[in-house]
């Protein structure tokens, strides 16, 4: 067998990132070969990927990256079992790397973003199974947007667990950094379901509808009132529940459709993504 040194440790570890002992075994049980103590170590990631498959991820990180002139934003967000995961320089790298790769491939789906080849020739999936090996838990990409619009806005809340893309159109030269910002925190702490109530699914009005005649019945009214009474509720629920039509939380005496086409006349949301890890 080959004499396993303390030099061929470190090799493998700057390597692959493993630790130490993980490095040692791997080479121990390869008898010194690099390639074949690398697939050593990329079988352990898998391993813990599919025994820790059904574990819950409610801790992590969200990133997000706007271009520089304005009109395209990614968001990733990468999620793990416990906090002081999160926290570690390997794991924060990782999510950089897999934003930086989603800037540089424009990668339409989290599958094809899962799969672009890094500098070393293998896969962002392979890179973050690597991990999991190393530090032993499951990692997973919960989220990826990449949005196009006249501009685009992001913003990530002081947690790192929460972030939004939000995408504006009719902006006419105005300078929409604070107002993009703002709406972007506004959709981060209301949660809005759709941009307008033309967005809410008819599963949903259907639901908040039948809700509303049930409360109505509940409290006496006339059967022939149910429908109208149904009605006020519904649009009580769009006032509250989506983004144009919510109160803007800095100043309720606008909405944010107004808050909008106060600072630039037409202005207003085509499109937004929300990404809450663990919520």
């Amino acid at each position: 067998m080959a004499a396993i040194t303390a030099q061929d440790v470190n090799k493998l570890r700057a390597m692959t990132g493993a630790g130490m002992m993980d490095c040692k075994k791997a080479l121990v049980e390869a008898e010194g070969d690099f390639e074949a103590a690398r697939d050593i170590l990329r079988k352990q990631g898998q391993k813990i990927a599919d025994k820790r498959s059904d574990n819950a991820t409610s801790e992590g990180l969200v990133l997000a990256s706007v271009s520089e002139d304005g009109t395209n934003g990614k968001l990733v967000a990468l999620a793990c079992e416990t906090e002081p995961v999160s926290k570690v320089a390997d794991f924060r790298n990782l999510v950089q790397q897999i934003l930086d790769a989603a800037v540089k491939t424009n990668a339409a789906t989290k599958e094809d973003l899962l799969a672009s080849s890094q500098e070393d020739g293998r896969s962002l999936q392979d890179h973050i199974t690597d991990l999991m090996g190393k530090i032993g838990e499951k990692l997973d990409v919960v989220a990826y947007a990449n949005m196009s619009a006249e501009k685009v806005a992001s913003y990530i809340h002081s947690d790192g667990k929460k972030g939004v893309l939000v995408g504006l159109k009719n902006v006419n030269g105005a300078d929409v950094t604070t107002v993009g910002r703002d709406v972007a925190m506004q959709i981060v702490a209301m949660k809005p379901v759709a941009v307008d109530k033309d967005g809410v699914d008819a599963a949903t009005v259907e639901r908040e509808i039948e809700i509303g005649k049930e409360q109505a019945r509940a409290e006496g009214k006339p059967e022939a009132m149910l429908e109208k009474i149904a009605q006020g509720k519904l649009n009580k629920f769009y006032k509250e529940n989506t983004l144009l039509n919510q109160e803007f939380v800095k100043d309720n005496s606008l909405t944010i459709a107004q808050l909008l086409d106060k600072t630039s006349k037409g202005m207003t949301v085509t499109d937004f993504k929300r990404v809450a890890i663990g919520a």
